[in-house]
């Protein structure tokens, strides 16, 4: 039976960020999606943003699962005017739609209508702004496209979809660099900037709408938004992306990294071609092409940090909480209820591939089996 989820206590703060990282696979594991499908994932991922008012710090689409780094940002005080909401509607609506509910908006807005004009605002406001109203929008619509196009139907995702809440800092940084060296761990590609379908691929090489800033823009809050930076493209440049570039570059021999890949099904070691056919690639860059861009970064970094980040880490999806031992046991104290009554802190120390980050990192949940 899958555990509750766990929502932030402070969830509606307009000055401490809520942000989650979210996994949802396709159902059996099957490797369903090829460039058309993570294309159209990306589209309506970016709809639903602009929807719902949530923001995607980071993300990666693989064959059979995907990857969300989201921050759920509270509606403002006094909630939406008519023109922000009607805005908000185009981007998952057509404009007849749209047209209608400003008619209605409209004609409730005469003396007594009121009550009516607020009714209507909330049958779409609660879907915004929230976790599980923003993973149901975006996985039922590609799961409509999907059907559709395959003439298939029922299902497509394996059961609900896992999140953690994760602290801003250290662990949605860290978090963020998981999520998008996914296709590296795969043996996918030897660069993760070389892969389309992900934050940093798309931050790097641009992409069909925004030239990339959408991505971009969402990295740097992952990255600084400690630090009270907005999720702005301008800030990218310089010093945050050397840092994060840094985090991300691969150190040691060019070689095969055995065993199973995070999917399941051996991916590790073989690339995608887009039809199910797989290549074999290296899943690492060149250590003489690494040397030098470290030298021309000059910069140094965290390379047992950089190295655990090469492994799957069952506490970044199913740790429920992760951040440092402050924020892990604030959660505990703030949702006591939801522990047993012998449970006497919240932090617990990551063990496995995670050990590179104990000290510095915690989870609520203490992950005795897999965790390596």
């Amino acid at each position: 039976m899958p555990h509750a989820r766990f929502i932030a206590p402070w969830k509606d703060s307009t000055d401490k960020p809520v942000i989650y990282h979210c996994v949802s696979r396709v159902v059996d594991r099957r490797f369903a999606f090829g460039p058309e499908e993570k294309e159209k994932l990306r589209t309506f991922m970016r709809m639903y943003e602009n929807f719902s008012g949530c923001r995607v710090l980071a993300y990666c689409f693989m064959s059979n699962h995907i990857h969300l780094l989201l921050e759920v940002v509270p509606l403002a005080a006094g909630g939406l005017s008519d023109g922000e909401l009607l805005q908000r509607l185009r981007c998952i609506y057509n404009e007849p739609f749209v047209a209608e509910v400003a008619k209605r908006l409209k004609e409730y807005r005469e003396p007594g209508g009121g009550e009516l004009a607020r009714e209507l605002h909330e049958s779409f406001s609660y879907r915004m702004h929230d976790l599980s109203e923003f993973m149901k929008g975006f996985m039922q619509r590609f799961t409509q496209w999907y059907n559709r196009s395959t003439k298939r139907s029922g299902g497509l995702w394996e059961d609900v979809f896992k999140s953690v809440l994760v602290e801003d800092g250290l662990a949605s940084r860290t978090m963020a660099a998981y999520i998008d060296l996914n296709p590296l761990r795969a043996g996918i590609v030897p660069d993760p900037a070389e892969y389309r379908w992900s934050s940093y691929g798309e931050a790097m090489g641009g992409g069909p709408r925004g030239d990339g800033k959408k991505a971009r823009a969402g990295l740097v809050r992952a990255l600084m938004a400690h630090k009270g930076y907005e999720a702005d493209a301008r800030h990218w440049a310089g010093k945050v992306s050397k840092e994060y570039r840094m985090l991300l570059l691969v150190e040691g021999e060019e070689k095969l990294r055995e065993g199973v890949g995070e999917t399941g099904k051996g991916e590790t070691g073989k690339g995608e071609t887009g039809k199910g056919e797989v290549k074999v690639v290296r899943t690492g860059m060149r250590k003489e092409a690494v040397k030098a861009e470290l030298a021309q970064l000059e910069q140094s970094r965290d390379v047992a940090l950089g190295k655990m980040l090469r492994c799957r880490v069952r506490y970044f999806t199913d740790g429920a909480v992760l951040g440092s031992r402050g924020f892990v046991d604030g959660f505990f104290l703030a949702s006591r209820e939801r522990f047993g009554p012998k449970r006497k802190s919240g932090a617990r120390k990551l063990r496995g591939n995670a050990a590179a980050a104990a000290g510095a990192l915690w989870s609520v949940r203490d992950l005795q089996t897999r965790i390596g």
